[in-house]
């Protein structure tokens, strides 16, 4: 592809199709390893979601909130 006046560049159907991307809808790019990697919103909400509960230490699909209450619950038990 090549890239007009001002940086413009079209983004194949293909890849609009695969991403699930329309006219109007906001994509980011990011530089990884010195390549331009392109995403949509909801992917970046989703990893986001995925780094937030792998760092939880909460297994599957299993929420934060509900691990928070049900420790909380135990704890006033023991007192």
């Amino acid at each position: 592809m090549k890239m007009s006046e001002g940086g413009r560049v079209v983004v194949p159907a293909e890849i609009r199709k695969a991403l699930n991307v329309q006219d109007g809808d906001l994509v980011y790019w990011e530089l990884v390893d010195g390549q331009a990697r392109l995403t949509t919103k909801l992917a970046r909400l989703r990893h986001c979601q995925e780094l937030a509960q792998s760092a939880s230490g909460v297994p599957g699909d299993g929420s934060i909130v509900d691990e928070l209450i049900a420790e909380r619950r135990r704890d006033a038990l023991l007192e």
